[in-house]
């Protein structure tokens, strides 16, 4: 999806956040437990950016500076859909050394959704959040400071 803007009567295209490379967040292992759940990652991370860049390009006028940030977020979505995995799989409580005990899994699904909700807030990405910010006026992208 390839989005454009006006600037003195010409369409000049404007260039699509680059996905990154999720085997570097998410490395293959040769490990048959790790793999699976890495390789899901991968997938979630990517269904995210592909969901989240086009809009946030339009709505938000986000660019290169921005790449960390929506990464983040992808990482965010991918690790809360792993975390939830595990707790359907081994449920919120487990037997430990110590007897039953809260599944880890909870936990970090939580910190994530505490840094998942930091950066839909950031981004725009829910309704009151949108309400916020205003698109970028794509032609005025010229305009000096100074006129």
């Amino acid at each position: 999806m390839s989005h454009s803007k006006i600037r003195e009567g010409v369409i000049v295209p404007r260039a699509i956040l680059a996905e990154p490379d999720w085997s570097g967040v998410f490395p293959p292992s040769f490990d048959p437990a790790v793999e699976p759940a890495n390789a899901r990652c991968r997938e979630i991370a990517s269904e995210e950016w592909r969901r989240v860049v086009p809009i946030l390009e339009v709505a938000a006028g986000i660019g290169e500076v921005d790449h960390t940030t929506v990464k983040d977020l992808c990482v965010c979505v991918a690790r809360i859909d792993q975390a939830e995995r595990d707790l359907s799989e081994r449920g919120l409580l487990v037997t430990a050394e110590r007897g039953t005990v809260k599944n880890g899994a909870a936990t970090i699904a939580a910190q994530y959704r505490t840094q998942l909700a930091r950066y839909i807030r950031e981004l725009g990405l829910s309704p009151s959040a949108r309400t916020a910010i205003t698109a970028p006026d794509v032609e005025d992208d010229d305009s000096n400071i100074w006129d």
